[in-house]
């Protein structure tokens, strides 16, 4: 999947490891869709299929990627696997899946080796490897701060907009969110 944005070709990779994955990615999809920047997705498998891995993680630098978020349920090698063959910033996103429904991803994507680095998300974390992906891009891209600067000061104001929606007990008073 390639998504057209002001960026030329995709700059954020997203690497599952198993089509049972997708619906995590298509969450991360989502908000990079959303900001308008290109990706691609892809699968490849840390132990069915460690050539394409390695093919792809070697390579991703040279066609014009800055980010990788990678994501794999149980052993999750995947992440790791991907950072041991490029010095491009890999988030991990472990999936919940399997008789621990994500917790065995979660250490093995948290517990990277030295010299391998990986950023970790929460279980099913997709919509935050998008944002911290989004984050990395914006160090040197103005209009992209812009844009997330703005999307946060949107999710502040739902949250407060919340508010409003709570019946049946007492509400804190307003001014207890103010700046004293």
């Amino acid at each position: 999947m390639r998504m057209d944005s002001g960026i030329k070709g995709p700059v954020i990779g997203i690497i599952t490891g198993s089509s049972s994955d997708l619906g995590t990615a298509s969450k991360a999809a989502e908000i990079l869709t959303e900001f308008g920047v290109a990706f691609e997705a892809g699968i490849a498998s840390a132990h069915r299929t460690p050539e394409d891995v390695l093919r792809y993680a070697s390579g991703a630098r040279s066609r014009g990627l800055k980010v990788i978020i990678a994501m794999a349920g149980m052993s999750a090698a995947l992440p790791g696997v991907i950072a041991s063959h490029t010095t491009l910033p890999v988030i991990g996103v472990p999936i919940a899946s399997g008789p621990l429904r994500g917790a065995d991803a979660l250490m093995s994507v948290a517990q990277m080796p030295p010299g391998v680095p990986v950023a970790s998300m929460g279980i099913d974390g997709a919509k935050n490897a998008a944002l911290l992906a989004l984050r990395i891009l914006a160090l040197s891209d103005e209009d992209l701060a812009r844009k997330l600067e703005a999307w946060s000061r949107k999710a502040s104001d739902a949250v407060r907009a919340s508010r409003e929606k709570i019946t049946g007990m007492p509400p804190v008073p307003s001014d207890a969110f103010m700046e004293n």
